[in-house]
């Protein structure tokens, strides 16, 4: 039989702790849905008791939700030793658990709180026996556990000795500081394991040396029982456990089984860095842009034979396609791999210019995306110039302060003229709450969906210099496409990109 772990995901509670980072009460409703309801993770943890009104909106809001739905259980709260004051906050925004947080070590306990281990015990149950009477289960943090099982293990043996019998689910086990290795966190987890084999241990990595998977890891071959993350790697300093990388070293190494819709990990990290402003890392395993883009020419060979450059991480399971990027490092099979997708096909002397053409551009520092490869060949084998089939006769974009901003603009579609006014949160928002106007009240049509925007500026303080804005297209059928415009107004740049996506849309019409 396959092995199951729990996966308590923090990104509305730890992961809000990232510097700069902060969700608002319909923020949090959304991600806190997209968990539970697509992702499929088995418990959230989606704020610190106490913290502010807005706080209480949010996780009031959140717990109605799922308690029509039927799994508020599935829903937590970081709560204090506070004489009842965090248990009576969770009871009165209708949530049923909350996480105590606890000290783990001696140094926090006596340092922090002026406390013996017997005064904190004392504090502790009466805060557990509380709970329990409002009917509120309760999970114990043991905050630096991991500093205090090294340093103090008489008084985290203490403490948990004192507890075990309390009626807690869950005794979780931070590296609250991102001290340990693998080799240690072996070591101390059994420890635990070893003297409490009955208890039920979560445990919560922190990512400052860089080993929060390598600990996960280590943690599940001690056999814990529930492992903490937060999407995108979100939370205190370095962050967390990402979502993505847990669930896909837990199927692929350890064979675990966790109910995490794998196909839904894409798209709720795009939300949470939408909602965030945290951007993900082009790298990124799983969910960054390029991870799934093969580059040198030889990758795309082998994977025209017997898929020589691909492992288990199929783009597939998570909701994305492989794609073969343009450029210097380009050889002819990522060419034909792109022409494959537009139905072109070309000569071997036409490939070789046109490669040569892309290659010219990579050492130009130059960004070559797929969509535009139809224009380079048109270009390179002197063909006629592409006829535009939407084309922006005319536009006025205005900002003012105190004004929202407002753009008018006059654009032709398959040779019809049509002319919108929209306002917006921006000069492009403006603009591209107009183009939409057309396409779906006039057109009747639908519309793709803007899913990554980003602009590159050159450095140096050079105002005229050229602004790059690539952006990310989600089309009807799921298919991402980027386009991308270079003017040396970040505005036009992003109209000109969006405009030639308009272009593709009509082509494909």
């Amino acid at each position: 039989m396959k092995k199951t772990i729990e996966i308590l995901d923090t990104t509305l509670r730890d992961g809000e702790q990232t510097s700069g980072v902060s969700f608002v009460p319909e923020e949090k409703l959304q991600i806190a849905k997209k968990l539970l309801c697509d992702v499929h993770v088995d418990r959230i943890e989606i704020a610190s008791a106490r913290v502010s009104e807005g706080e209480r909106r949010a996780v009031t809001a959140i717990c109605e939700w799922a308690a029509r739905k039927g799994i508020v259980e599935k829903v937590e709260v970081l709560g204090f030793i506070d004489r009842h004051t965090s248990v009576d906050w969770v009871h009165s925004c209708g949530c049923r658990n909350i996480n105590l947080l606890c000290k783990g070590s001696r140094k926090h306990c006596e340092c922090q709180l002026k406390k013996t281990a017997e005064q904190h015990l004392g504090d502790i149950l009466e805060e557990v026996r509380y709970a329990h009477s409002l009917g509120i289960s309760v999970n114990i943090y043991l905050e630096d556990w991991s500093n205090g099982i090294a340093d103090s293990p008489d008084y985290v043996f203490q403490i948990v000795d004192g507890l075990k019998d309390s009626g807690i689910r869950r005794f979780m086990l931070p590296d609250t500081l991102g001290v340990l290795n693998p080799l240690d966190t072996v070591k101390f987890l059994r420890r635990m394991r070893k003297r409490y084999p009955q208890l039920h241990f979560d445990f919560h990595a922190h990512n400052d040396y860089d080993l929060a998977i390598g600990n996960i890891c280590a943690a599940l071959l001690c056999g814990c029982h529930g492992i903490h993350t937060a999407v995108n790697g979100l939370g205190e300093r370095a962050g967390n456990a990402p979502l993505s990388s847990v669930q896909a070293i837990l199927k692929d190494h350890f064979h675990v089984e966790t109910g995490i819709d794998e196909s839904q990990l894409f798209e709720i990290s795009r939300l949470v860095e939408s909602y965030s402003g945290v951007a993900v890392p082009a790298n990124c395993p799983i969910v960054g842009e390029n991870v799934f883009t093969q580059v040198a020419g030889v990758h795309a060979d082998g994977d025209n034979k017997s898929g020589l450059y691909c492992n288990a991480l199929l783009p597939e399971r998570f909701g994305r396609q492989r794609e073969y990027a343009l450029g210097k490092n380009s050889g002819k099979a990522n060419i034909l791999k792109n022409l494959e997708t537009y139905g072109l096909e070309l000569t071997p002397e036409q490939t070789r210019r046109v490669t040569e053409r892309i290659i010219e551009l990579g050492d130009k520092k130059e960004v070559v995306t797929a969509s535009d490869l139809p224009y380079i060949v048109s270009d390179v084998l002197k063909h006629q110039v592409r006829e535009e089939k939407v084309q922006l006769i005319s536009y006025l974009a205005t900002t003012a302060y105190g004004l929202k901003p407002t753009a008018s603009l006059k654009i032709k579609i398959c040779g019809e003229l049509f002319e919108s006014c929209a306002m917006g949160d921006g000069q492009y928002d403006a603009f591209m709450r107009g183009v939409r106007e057309i396409y779906r009240k006039r057109l009747g049509r639908r519309f793709p969906a803007l899913t990554g925007y980003y602009v590159t500026i050159p450095p140096g303080g050079r105002t005229d210099a050229f602004v790059q804005a690539v952006i990310t297209w989600t089309m009807d059928d799921g298919r991402t496409l980027r386009t991308r415009g270079l003017d040396a107004d970040q505005t036009v740049a992003a109209i000109k990109a969006t405009i030639k996506m308009l272009n593709i849309l009509e082509e494909e019409q």
